[in-house]
């Protein structure tokens, strides 16, 4: 893999505007993407599709686990 590049997340999670919120405080500056994806069937979970460049192997990580850990998303892929 060659940095810097654009890296697609997958957020999964019960209400998509705290979601958004929530990635844009750990993306803050950095220009980003944010698309709807699919919304579960029962309308229960949405996903998002978060697009970012990421400068090198432990940025593409850092957002990673910082998605993970806030409570407003449940599944980062």
């Amino acid at each position: 893999m060659e940095y810097p590049c654009r890296w697609i997340y997958k957020v999964i999670g019960p209400d998509e505007k705290a979601m958004e919120e929530a990635i844009g405080k750990i993306v803050r500056d950095c220009a980003c993407t944010i698309t709807p994806s699919n919304t579960s069937r029962t309308g229960k979970y949405h996903c998002l599709n978060l697009e970012v460049m990421v400068v090198d192997e432990r940025h593409r990580t850092g957002v990673y686990n910082q998605l993970r850990e806030d409570p407003a998303i449940e599944i980062v892929l």
